[in-house]
């Protein structure tokens, strides 16, 4: 009697089934979405944003001068002589004041970058949801920021609100990504861009810091793996009498 031979299948011989495919395509699908929601907020932004002119001519005015005159552009003076300044700081005016040099100044060398700023705020808000949330919790984020009327109006006007706006929603990203590494250099970068949106409208700019700094301190890594709360929970404790109460 003949036995047949023995075949031996070596395990990674066995085609294995696609698991990255269905992750990929995901993937794929969460840029796609992101890329719609950020092609949509700069139509929104965008569209017909010259209908509201020269906007408030206070700030027009400052820009006008930083157009054609450095110095003024750099000091943020309401006219090209330099004899009066803006009440804020210039930052906001740095920008539009730039985009005068480059383009010219008009009303859409003046609102556009304005425009291209709510787009950058509703980017790096999804960003930074995404990273706690999920994809699906990102895109309801930003475009609830895109869709919100009063941004729609802040973004398509020239006061220093957009520019603000924009470098406080940065700050939150970068405390975001602080938190995930406990990294120093994204702290940095989060106190960098409050800095900056004090340079935009000085106070308000970094009203959100506290907030930040308590959600850093809170819920960074700590160095074990109980987490930073439950190391003050352990800490109070020991302070405590025998008897754990005060009383």
């Amino acid at each position: 009697m003949t036995l047949a031979p023995e075949i031996v299948v070596h395990p990674s011989t066995v085609p294995q089934p696609a698991l990255d495919e269905p992750r990929a395509g995901t993937r794929r699908g969460d840029r796609a979405r992101f890329a719609l929601l950020v092609a949509a907020t700069g139509v929104l932004y965008l569209w017909n944003v010259t209908v509201n002119g020269m906007a408030n001519r206070y700030y027009a005015a400052a820009v006008q001068a930083g157009s054609v005159d450095w110095k003024a552009l750099l000091f943020g003076s309401l006219d090209a002589q330099n004899f009066i300044t803006v009440d804020k700081p210039p930052l906001s005016q740095w920008v539009m004041g730039l985009s005068g040099q480059l383009f010219g100044f008009s009303s859409a060398s003046m609102l556009v970058p304005q425009a291209l700023m709510g787009v950058g705020a509703v980017a790096l808000l999804y960003g930074a949801v995404r990273r706690i949330g999920g994809p699906g919790a990102g895109l309801l984020a930003g475009a609830a920021l895109a869709v919100t009327p009063v941004a729609v109006l802040m973004f398509r006007f020239n006061d220093p609100d957009a520019a603000m706006v924009l470098l406080m929603t940065a700050a939150a990203y970068c405390t975001v990504r602080a938190v995930e590494h406990g990294s120093g250099r994204w702290l940095a970068g989060a106190g960098v861009a409050l800095g900056l949106a004090f340079l935009a409208k000085m106070l308000e700019g970094v009203i959100v810091m506290p907030a930040l700094a308590a959600a850093y301190l809170l819920a960074r890594p700590c160095g074990c793996a109980c987490g930073w709360c439950t190391c003050w929970v352990r800490v109070w404790r020991s302070w405590s009498p025998p008897g754990g109460s005060w009383c």
